[in-house]
């Protein structure tokens, strides 16, 4: 039997793993039309690759997918961010979890993560073949033809598809053309351009906030980074992987409320100035701060509520003490377009979760054809899961299981 992986990303090198792994005697050909493997993995966490997360309840860790969560309940049964952990320490590879719950290896080195799947791959007989432009795509009684740009074709028993995620639909043409829908893919986990705010002067500063879309129900709570263009940080992140669609009907042109203090209501912040009034009494403005928030960031608070850093607090003026704890607890920044964050480019879209066997990752339309990772419908919040999908879909898809 010889099995073809399409797309030389984590899912695809998982997937082919697996499939030589359940199928000792099958050949296995991962295919991949750059000449580079495992880019994202190289790159991911600055470089120290964030394989999964520390989140070992499998409900608890669907519910971190805005595309998938019902999907993955069942799929993550099969295998799970611990079957993660310990696939990569079996082959010497220990991870470790950061307070946030992100998963490293302990080298800090995604070096260790690539070099781990590619001696898997020479140990099992992996065949890996980069530059491999496959154009067309036929299913004739029971084998797929794979035909290439430069003429020749590729002959596979069965076939998985792991050929990531694309920004516009034409590039699931192929998938299409099999029989598949496809789900408008959209842009996921990016940061908001701000380019009309002064804040942006405030760049590498991070406060800790609650982010709500104006006008909808949309909010996150995490740290918020502010840029040179505006904000990011897993705050911001988390809030665009839920938003995916919704901002993107709105062309990435709303309006955010941010509360600074993690969701402190008014009156509670009002009681807590009050309380210490005499404290602040004789005190610069500078100097009153009782949540400990940047200074740099205190006092372009201050600055915005048109309050001097250098007056004295029992001097400033009431309409100016209650414009400051409005925007400590509900300021307003305009927003006027996206950025990609870094390199790790995530779209929401892809095949239909429905067209997809949860358990065997086996399509319902066409048999013996399986799919994993991001070309299917499913997309986490950043931290470590759309790896972790990565992992379990290819998994499941190398066992090359039928009609569960």
């Amino acid at each position: 039997m010889r099995v073809v992986v399409l797309g030389g990303g984590a899912a695809g090198f998982f997937a082919g793993l697996s499939a030589a792994e359940h199928h000792p005697g099958a050949e296995v050909i991962i295919l991949e039309r750059s000449t580079k493997v495992l880019s994202k993995v190289r790159i991911s966490g600055g470089g120290r690759c964030n394989v999964t997360h520390a989140c070992f309840r499998n409900r608890q860790l669907a519910a971190n997918y805005p595309r998938g969560e019902r999907f993955l309940r069942r799929s993550f049964e099969l295998f799970s961010a611990r079957d993660t952990v310990h696939w990569f320490e079996e082959r010497g590879v220990e991870l470790k979890a950061e307070m946030d719950g992100r998963m490293f290896p302990v080298s800090d080195d995604s070096g260790s993560i690539v070099d781990c799947l590619l001696n898997e791959c020479t140990d099992r007989g992996v065949r890996i073949e980069q530059g491999t432009n496959i154009t067309r795509i036929e299913a004739k009684e029971g084998v797929f033809v794979l035909g290439m740009a430069n003429g020749s074709e590729i002959l596979a028993d069965r076939l998985i598809i792991t050929i990531g995620g694309h920004p516009k639909k034409d590039g699931y043409h192929l998938l299409e053309a099999l029989g598949h829908s496809i789900v408008q893919p959209v842009p996921s986990l990016f940061t908001f351009n701000m380019p009309e705010e002064p804040i942006r002067e405030l760049m590498g500063v991070v406060v800790p906030a609650r982010v709500r879309v104006e006008g909808s129900d949309l909010q996150s709570t995490g740290p918020v980074l502010i840029t040179h263009w505006g904000m990011s940080g897993p705050a911001i992140l988390k809030l665009s992987a839920w938003g995916a669609r919704s901002l993107h009907t709105l062309g990435y042109e709303f309006a955010v409320r941010v509360n600074w203090l993690e969701g402190l209501d008014e009156a509670t912040v009002r009681r807590d100035f009050h309380t210490d009034s005499a404290l602040y009494a004789r005190r610069r403005a500078e100097n009153v701060d009782p949540y400990k928030l940047p200074k740099r960031f205190w006092t372009f608070l201050l600055n915005k509520a048109g309050i001097p850093k250098d007056l004295i607090w029992d001097s400033v003026g009431k309409k100016e003490r209650n414009r400051l704890i409005d925007l400590l607890t509900n300021d307003r920044y305009t927003v006027s377009g996206k950025t990609t964050f870094k390199e790790e480019f995530v779209t929401a879209g892809g095949v239909a979760l429905d067209e997809v066997r949860p358990l065997t990752m086996e399509s319902r339309k066409v048999e013996g054809l399986y799919f994993a990772g991001e070309v299917l419908d499913i997309d986490g919040i950043t931290g470590g899961f759309n790896f972790q999908a990565a992992w379990t879909t290819g998994y499941i898809a190398g066992q090359l299981l039928k009609h569960q």
